[in-house]
C-alpha cells in the first residue's frame, strides 16, 4: 500500500474518532430533549446534569488534546564537524534510498536506531527529521550491519511512515486519554460513593446498630459505559495502525536489503537481540555491580565497557546468535517477530555481496571513547554521576567484597539467631559474571562465598536514575556491621558448632516444605548445603578481611575469589568436617588463622558461584 492510501485510510481512522464523539453528543442532546418534552420538572434536571457530566469528557477528547510533542531522549547531538564520517554515511545511505538525510543525528545510550518527523498538517507537510543511534548497538553491529540498520531507518523516512505516524499517533493519544477520563470519573465517582457508606457505616456502628455491607456496584456505571465504547473503538484503531506498522517494517526491511545487502541485513537482524540480551546483562552484572556500594566504573566505561564484554565472550554469543527469538504474536504488535523478518529477508534471492569487508561500526565515530563519555553524563543521573569512579579490577574487588561482607553478615545473623527472619538462604553470585540471557544458578559448593542475597545488580534497581547515593561508604571494603562484628559473628559461630549446636542452627535456616518434613538423617542432609554454604560466606569475608583474598574481574566467566596458596584445596574438606554429623571446626580455624607476612606463592582462584562460560 502506497502513501496516499494509507495517508487516506488513517484519515479516515482518525475522522471515526470524531464521529464517535459527535454521535455520543447527539445521543445524549436527545436524552435531554426528550427529558424535557415528556418529562419536565426535576428529572429532567438530573437527565440535564448527567448530560452535561457525560459531553465534558468527550468534549475534552475531540478538542482539547494536542498530539504530544516530540520526546527528548536523552543522548548527545552530533554535527557534520564532529562526526564526519557518521554523518556521509548517512547521507549516502539516504541519497540510495532516494529520501532526504535527516537534518539531526542523536548519539544515545541504548540498544536502539529509531527515526522520527516533526511534521505538519497531519503529516500532509514534512519537518525536522532526526535520527537516533544507540552507542551499545553501534559497539555490537559490523560497519556493514550498521548500515543495513541505517538503510531500515531512510526506508521510514523514504515510504513516509514517519509523516503519517503524525496522524495514527493523534487518534491512538486522543482515544486513549478520552478513556482515561471516564475511568477517572468512575474511579472518583466509586471512591466517593464508597467513603459516603463507611461513614454511614461507622454512624451505625456508634449507635449500636448494625452496618450495611459497603456495595458500590452500580456507582459510576454510566462512565464505565462511556469508556467500553471508546475502548472498542480503541482497540480496532489500534489494530487497523498497528497492522499497518508492522507492513511499514517490513517495507524498510526490504529497502536495507537493496542497499546494504541480504546477507547484512540478514545478519544484523539476528544480531540485535543478541547484542539487546548481551548489554542487559553487561549492565546488571558489570556497569552496575559496584552501585550499592557507591561506585560505578571510570567515565566512558559505564556505557563503553560493553566492548569488553563482547571481546570475551564469543561462544555464549553465537550460541545465542544460532536461535533467534521466539515472540508471543499480538494483533498489537508493532513490529512483526524477528524471526519472521529474518525469514522474509533470506528468502530474497542472493545478491552475491556476502563478502564484503567487516569492521566495527564504531570506527565511523571520530572518538568512540570521548562519544561514550559525552553520552554517559546524559544517560546518569546526577546522584549517579556523584558516584566514586574506580577502574575495573579494583572496582570488583571493592563491590564483591562488600557484597560478601553483608551476606556473610546476614546469614551469620539468622543462623546465631539475631535476624529478624528474613530469607538469606544462599543463592549464586555472578560478582562480574554468569551467562548473558540466563539466570544465575545457586550453588553451595565449599569455598566459593555464595551471595546470599541473590547475584549482585540483579535484585535492587542499580540503572541509571535509580539515584543511588554517592556518599553511601567511602571505604568499600569495610564491615558494614562495624570493624571487627564480622570476625566475631564468624568466632560465635564457630563456638556454636562446637558445643553441639550445629543442627539447632540448621532449624534458624530457611527450609523448603520438603526439608521441613524430614525428621533425624534427613533432616540433616537437607541442611547440610544450606550450612555449608552459609559458612561459606562467611569464611569469604574473614579471609577478605584480613587482606588476603581478592577478588579478580573475568570478562569471559565469573569473578573468581582470590584464596593464599593452598586453601583452595584445603578449604572444601575443612567446611566438610564443620557441618559433619560429628562437626570440627578444628581445620576451618587453623586456615583462617592470620599470617605473620603474606605469602608469596601464587595464590589458587575460587570462582563465584553461578552460571560460568
Amino acid at each position: 500500500m502506497g502513501p496516499t492510501p494509507r495517508a487516506a485510510r488513517a484519515l479516515v481512522l482518525l475522522a471515526g474518532f470524531y464521529l464517535l464523539g459527535l454521535f455520543l453528543l447527539a445521543a445524549l442532546a436527545a436524552a435531554d430533549w426528550a427529558a424535557a418534552v415528556h418529562t419536565p420538572g426535576p428529572f429532567a434536571l438530573k437527565v440535564f446534569i448527567v448530560s452535561a457530566v457525560l459531553a465534558l469528557p468527550i468534549v475534552r477528547g475531540m478538542f482539547m488534546l494536542r498530539t504530544p510533542p516530540y520526546e527528548d531522549v536523552p543522548g548527545v547531538r552530533v554535527d557534520e564537524s564532529r562526526e564526519p564520517r557518521l554523518w556521509q554515511t548517512v547521507r549516502d545511505i539516504a541519497q540510495q534510498v532516494g529520501t532526504r538525510a535527516p537534518d539531526e543525528i542523536l548519539l544515545t545510550g541504548d540498544v536502539n536506531a529509531a527515526v522520527s518527523e516533526d511534521s505538519r498538517l497531519l503529516g500532509l507537510a514534512g519537518g525536522t527529521r532526526r535520527l537516533r543511534i544507540g552507542l551499545p548497538l553501534m559497539t555490537g553491529l559490523s560497519e556493514s550491519g550498521l548500515r543495513a540498520v541505517l538503510a531500515h531507518e531512510m526506508g521510514h523516512y523514504g515510504n513516509a511512515d514517519t509523516r503519517l505516524a503524525a496522524i495514527s499517533e493523534r487518534g491512538r493519544v486522543h482515544v486513549l486519554r478520552t478513556v482515561a477520563h471516564f475511568e477517572e470519573r468512575a474511579g472518583a465517582k466509586v471512591s466517593k460513593e464508597r467513603a459516603r457508606q463507611e461513614k454511614k457505616a461507622a454512624a451505625a456502628v456508634a449507635k449500636g446498630r448494625k452496618a450495611k455491607e459497603v456495595d458500590t456496584t452500580g456507582t459510576g456505571v454510566t462512565y464505565r459505559a462511556m469508556a467500553r465504547l471508546y475502548t472498542a473503538y480503541g482497540k480496532f484503531y489500534l489494530r487497523a495502525t498497528l497492522s499497518g506498522s508492522r507492513r511499514a517494517e517490513f517495507a524498510a526491511d526490504v529497502a536495507a536489503a537493496r542497499i546494504a545487502g541480504r546477507d547484512a541485513t540478514s545478519s544484523a537482524l539476528r544480531e540485535i537481540p543478541v547484542i539487546d540480551a548481551a548489554h542487559d546483562f553487561y549492565l546488571n552484572c558489570y556497569a552496575t555491580l559496584g552501585v550499592d556500594a557507591g561506585l560505578l566504573p571510570p567515565p566512558g566505561e559505564f556505557l563503553g565497557g560493553f566492548r569488553h564484554l563482547l571481546a570475551a565472550r564469543h561462544a555464549e554469543l553465537d550460541a545465542l546468535r544460532g536461535e533467534l527469538p521466539t515472540e508471543p504474536v499480538s494483533p498489537y504488535d508493532s513490529h512483526p517477530p524477528i524471526a519472521e523478518r529474518v525469514a522474509r529477508i533470506e528468502a530474497l534471492p542472493d545478491d552475491g555481496r556476502a563478502s564484503d569487508p567487516v569492521r566495527p561500526s564504531l570506527s565511523l565515530l571520530a572518538d568512540a571513547d570521548r562519544s561514550f563519555a559525552a553520552v554517559e553524563e546524559t544517560v546518569l543521573t546526577p546522584a549517579a554521576l556523584g558516584l566514586r569512579r574506580l577502574d575495573w579490577p579494583e572496582l570488583v574487588h571493592a563491590a564483591m567484597s562488600v557484597q560478601t561482607e553483608r551476606s556473610a553478615q546476614r546469614f551469620g545473623a539468622l543462623a546465631l539467631g539475631t535476624a529478624g527472619g528474613e530469607d538469606t538462604s544462599p543463592r549464586g553470585t555472578d560478582g562480574g559474571g554468569g551467562t548473558p540471557g540466563h539466570g544465575a544458578d545457586a550453588d553451595g559448593t565449599p569455598g566459593h562465598g555464595a551471595d546470599a542475597d541473590g547475584t549482585p545488580g540483579h535484585g535492587a534497581d542499580a540503572r541509571p536514575g535509580a539515584g543511588a547515593d554517592a556518599d553511601r561508604t567511602s571505604r568499600p571494603e569495610a564491615d558494614p556491621e562495624g570493624d571487627g562484628a564480622g570476625a566475631a559473628t564468624l568466632e560465635a559461630l564457630l563456638d556454636a558448632i562446637d558445643a553441639g549446636a550445629l543442627w539447632r542452627i540448621a532449624e534458624r535456616l530457611p527450609r523448603s516444605a520438603e526439608a521441613t518434613a524430614a525428621h533425624g538423617r534427613a533432616a540433616r542432609e537437607f541442611a547440610r548445603p544450606q550450612l555449608r554454604a552459609g559458612l561459606s560466606q562467611l569464611v569469604s569475608a574473614e579471609y577478605l578481611r584480613q587482606g588476603r583474598a581478592r577478588w579478580q574481574l573475568s570478562w569471559a566467566e565469573s569473578a573468581a575469589l582470590e584464596l593464599p596458596y593452598g586453601h583452595v584445596d584445603e578449604l572444601p574438606a575443612a567446611l566438610e568436617a564443620a557441618v559433619a554429623d560429628r562437626p570440627d571446626t578444628g581445620p576451618l580455624r587453623a586456615l583462617l588463622e592470620p599470617v605473620a607476612a603474606p605469602e608469596t606463592s601464587t595464590p589458587a582462584q575460587v570462582p563465584a558461584p553461578g552460571p560460568t562460560a
